[in-house]
């Protein structure tokens, strides 16, 4: 799997129609109109995302690793 910082995350998030919402300490909210699922990025001085929680928000998401 590709690694992906939580700054890069939130830019594929945005390029797919996710909006941010609001930001708590270092996790970036997003949302999508007519969806309850609100992402939590950790967005961490460039960091790459940890691979379990890559997947997870992928999941959350209903991206593929096709679309980073």
């Amino acid at each position: 799997m590709k690694q992906v910082s939580g700054k890069d995350f939130c830019r594929i998030l945005a390029r797919h129609g996710w909006t941010l919402l609001r930001v708590n300490g270092s996790h970036h909210i997003h949302g999508r109109p007519g969806s309850i699922v609100r992402p939590s990025v950790p967005v961490d001085r460039n960091h790459p995302l940890k691979v379990g929680l890559l997947k997870h928000l992928l999941t959350q998401t209903g991206l593929t690793e096709e679309d980073m």
